[in-house]
């Protein structure tokens, strides 16, 4: 079986791709994921093949990037229109990152919204290999009425729901062939030393030998050629299907090219689970592609015993099914893979880096319906974990509640009706509290007793302590100048421990950092006083000072990276700016042509804007990366109201 993955934006007529194409020779049998990933396995030319049609919301790339680890080859589909290239960033950064051969199709030329020759201009700002057109439109007034091809130099006319018929090159469109044609040859010759030499004796090269030399560039990862087509009228598939089927690699070249990514040894590469999920009733479903012989059901992968093999398209077990090498297959009760995995029989390897999903954008605090289902929320968010690369689980700072970082607001919509359908768990979702500290502006000394008569021994502490700011991120310090034994030696850690316990809470109500305390006085009992009663001493004393020390609100700043094409750079000083952020620069990326890495420093309770923000000014494309910087002090109404909001104000005593 071959396989390949059909990718790109949406709204490009990717199903439709898929869908015409394997029908060419017969029906096809489909089936699909509930994360959007749909496989559909066909016969073209003698020869089982399988499409993975990969969801088009870039809140979807990282199944996406997982599909490619199992394809010999990709298609993606763009628009036809200039203005919308910069939606196939994401997904070009993505292919040339992972080293799949990609052939690019500009679907819906029957809706032509401009020069084809701007629309592969416009991509090629994100490309760094060459895009190369293989075939140019054939014209009639506003029209197009078919394609000729630059290699065989033949004419189609298109015809609805017929395969196209032979014409000879119209004239309005031979000086255009020519010219493209001569462009072609030049950018092949650049692989191709016969070819060149060919090119400067002036002597024209046969077909055949250009079909060779193309495939070998494809198979290569050299270029990226371009066919055009409607795939809603059938237009321009055949020819497709025809590159697919010459020019895309083996799946040995894929073995390759995963062994050396993972550091695996390639004999040794026995699969590679691609995607998972759940399905109600029946736990979780791992799609595998063969490279090895004999994985049947209980045959060693992944360290352990390979669950039932089902037909992916039909969900159907059996024992007699034993993929060969190339086939996709569905495996239950499989739950030791890992996806995406690189496998052997012994275990799994972490997938290449370029799998590595963007960084999710939306915080939400997930709240379960019911009181049992918070447990099964926990175990069953981790399950998910499991199987989406782009979910991050995690808890909330001092509520323990279940935080999810999610892509943006269609993936977590996407969660929240997995959990219902298939867990059973009804959730709601708010957003996360802010973090939120504060400190002291001014420094004060405090003279507290503790003194507390019982039936027995009684309690008896003084202490005289001295509050002070400390400088930023310094945290909390402790020291002691006691002299004469007024307070004894084995009292003083018990005095530091009370004053830790009074940072937890201020008089605004967060978790107190930056201040230092100093000990220089103090009385104590010989018979009353014991650690306790110092310990509650001290967290009282530092309270009461911390009420009289000028308490200031600290709002947490975040150091993050602003991935996008450059041509929204321009943008983003606004955005920030209007976030009350601080912009630091922006660099190339060296990783992507075309896309620029933008560093600024952002209010945390901005972050949710920043991501609303970025998706509206970039099409949903940019995304961004954070890291915690430090706390900066928030003074006035802003301050008042957060406050009010979400400070709890500890007691003063």
């Amino acid at each position: 079986m071959r396989c390949f993955t059909v990718l790109g934006p949406s709204q490009t007529g990717k199903s439709t791709v898929v869908e015409k194409l394997g029908s060419l020779e017969g029906a096809p049998r489909k089936s699909t994921s509930p994360y959007g990933l749909n496989l559909t396995e066909f016969t073209f030319g003698n020869e089982a093949w399988c499409a993975l049609d990969a969801p088009g919301l870039s809140e979807a790339l990282a199944h996406v990037q997982h599909a490619l680890l199992a394809s010999d080859a990709c298609i993606l589909c763009v628009s036809s229109a200039p203005e919308e290239a910069v939606l196939a960033a994401p997904y070009l950064r993505v292919v040339e990152a992972s080293g799949t051969p990609c052939i690019l199709f500009v679907n819906r030329m029957d809706e032509p919204r401009g020069r084809l020759r701007d629309v592969i201009a416009a991509l090629q700002d994100y490309a760094n290999h060459t895009l190369l057109l293989r075939q140019i439109p054939i014209r009639e007034g506003d029209r197009i009425i078919g394609s000729c091809d630059l290699i065989s130099e033949r004419a189609w006319r298109y015809r609805e729901g017929q395969t196209s018929s032979l014409i000879a090159i119209p004239e309005s469109a031979a000086e255009r062939e020519h010219e493209a044609r001569t462009e072609l040859l030049e950018h092949l010759s650049e692989f191709d030393d016969w070819l060149l030499e060919e090119l400067i004796e002036d002597r024209e090269p046969p077909s055949d030998a250009l079909y060779a030399i193309s495939s070998r560039v494809l198979r290569e990862n050299r270029i990226i050629p371009v066919l055009i087509g409607a795939a809603s009228h059938g237009n321009g598939m055949m020819r497709l299907m025809k590159a697919l089927r010459h020019e895309a690699p083996p799946v040995g070249v894929l073995r390759q090219r995963l062994a050396r990514a993972g550091n695996v040894d390639e004999n040794k590469l026995t699969a590679v689970g691609f995607h998972a999920y759940h399905r109600q009733n029946i736990g979780k479903t791992v799609l595998v592609r063969a490279f090895g012989e004999g994985l049947r059901q209980g045959a060693l992968l992944g360290g352990s015993s390979l669950g039932a093999v089902q037909d992916p398209a039909n969900g159907r077990s059996s024992s007699a099914i034993v993929p060969a090498p190339g086939d996709v297959f569905a495996t239950v009760k499989s739950d030791h893979l890992p996806v995406p995995s690189l496998l052997t029989s012994d275990g799994a390897v972490a997938p290449p880096e370029w799998t590595e999903p963007p960084t999710p954008m939306l915080e939400r605090i997930l709240v379960p319906g019911s009181v049992r289902d918070e447990n099964k929320l926990s175990e069953t968010l981790a399950k998910l974990a499991e199987t989406d690369r782009g979910l991050v689980v995690l808890q909330e700072e001092g509520t323990g509640a279940q935080l999810v970082r999610a892509q943006g607001p269609v993936h977590l919509r996407d969660l929240c009706r997995t959990l219902s359908d298939v867990f059973h768990i009804d959730v709601t979702d708010r957003t996360p509290s802010p973090i939120y500290r504060e400190t002291i502006a001014k420094p004060s000394e405090v003279h507290y007793r503790h003194r507390k008569q019982t039936g027995g021994a009684g309690q008896f502490a003084d202490v005289k302590l001295s509050i002070r700011p400390n400088e930023r991120g310094r945290g909390f310090t402790f020291s002691e100048t006691v002299k004469g034994g007024v307070v004894p030696r084995n009292y003083i850690p018990a005095v530091e421990a009370g004053a830790r316990e009074a940072m937890e809470k201020g008089p605004l109500g967060f978790q107190v950092i930056d201040v230092g305390v100093t000990l220089f006085d103090g009385q104590h009992h010989a018979v009353d006083s014991s650690e306790h009663a110092f310990r509650t001493a001290s967290k009282m004393g530092v309270r009461q000072a911390l009420s009289e020390g000028s308490a200031v609100l600290m709002q947490p700043v975040f150091r993050s990276e602003i991935h996008i094409p450059s041509i929204y750079s321009g943008s983003l000083v606004q955005i920030v700016s209007a976030l009350k952020g601080q912009v630091l620069g922006f660099d190339r990326d060296e990783t992507a042509k075309g896309w620029d890495i933008f560093r600024a420093l952002i209010p945390g309770g901005a972050l949710d804007d920043l991501a609303r923000a970025l998706r509206s000014a970039t099409q949903g494309i940019g995304y961004f990366s954070k890291t915690f910087d430090h706390f900066e002090e928030l003074y006035g109404k802003e301050a008042d109201a957060i406050v009010r909001a979400h400070g709890e104000p500890g007691v003063a005593h």
